[in-house]
């Protein structure tokens, strides 16, 4: 019998992956462990048949009980970047009370190239990855390049007025979706390396942000003009906003991670792993149409 366990199974990842392990049928449901701080957002899940167990991060003692008896575990980085280091905590303790369980196997999604990245949130991912090999447990790490749903987050108010601010500066993508993600993540938990690896994880193509525009103002017929500021520009507007002074600096740091060539790389990893292509920035647009507005 092998128990996998997802962490964060009521957020948007975990729970495409615990979907894609279900949908996959290699682990019998009754081996799968789907895990939250919260076990009533797992109510659908455990009508499935899904055990589910309460993890919370900042309790130590939820995540020794939650892992009790699981052979692989996947630990899904958590949403905590309000207070800088504190995910870093988390992940730590989560790696900890892994050990201490005996679990077998580590899958992690981190993101492409922590060492060099300077974005806000890479120290979390670098430390992370760190705290894991140094565990002495087998793990796989997947460096997941940027979401295609993260554009969701600024294109439909950049189509309506026609303008799309950036300082990426003409930087590349290899955006993924988040379902191919989730994909694998449920592949390398179903069957995972007898040796500790890491993948990253890319789409087909890498992407400009003039790319992106053009993409969905055909698919829209509705103009899109990239206007490339700088840093400081771009941090003004998202603080005229009112957004939080943690996501003006996510925001900025990761224009500035694109512009500085730390996502431009194309890698088969998915593939090898799931067996399929992921899917495209086109393709998934034009599947996502309507959330463009």
């Amino acid at each position: 019998m092998t128990k996998v366990l997802v962490t964060g199974a009521s957020g948007q990842l975990g729970l495409a992956v615990v979907a894609e392990l279900l949908a996959q049928g290699k682990i019998p449901t009754s081996d799968i462990v789907a895990a939250s701080r919260n076990v009533d957002k797992l109510a659908d899940l455990a009508a499935k048949g899904v055990e589910t167990r309460r993890a919370d991060f900042n309790d130590i003692a939820s995540l020794d009980e939650a892992f009790k008896g699981i052979n692989r575990l996947l630990i899904i980085s958590s949403d905590e970047l309000a207070q800088p280091g504190k995910r870093l905590e988390q992940h730590k303790a989560a790696v900890a009370a892994a050990q201490k369980a005996g679990v077998k196997h580590v899958v992690y999604t981190s993101m492409p190239n922590p060492d060099k990245s300077v974005i806000s949130f890479a120290p979390d991912h670098l430390g992370t990855e760190e705290a894991i090999k140094a565990s002495g447990l087998r793990y796989t790490i997947l460096r997941n390049s940027w979401y295609i749903e993260n554009y969701l987050m600024n294109l439909p108010q950049n189509l309506a007025v026609g303008t799309w601010y950036t300082s990426q500066a003409g930087g590349k993508v290899p955006n993924i979706s988040r379902a191919d993600c989730a994909a694998a993540a449920a592949a390398a938990l179903a069957t995972p390396s007898e040796a500790s690896v890491i993948f990253t994880l890319t789409g087909p193509e890498c992407v400009t942000a003039e790319d992106v525009a053009k993409i969905v103002s055909d698919l829209t017929g509705k103009p899109l003009n990239v206007v490339q500021i700088n840093d400081e520009q771009l941090a003004e507007g998202a603080r005229s906003a009112g957004l939080p002074e943690f996501v003006v600096q996510l925001i900025v740091t990761a224009d500035a991670n694109i512009r500085a060539g730390n996502f431009d790389l194309l890698t088969d990893d998915f593939e090898r792993l799931t067996g399929r292509k992921a899917q495209t920035v086109a393709d998934f647009f034009q599947q996502n149409k309507a959330a463009l507005g």
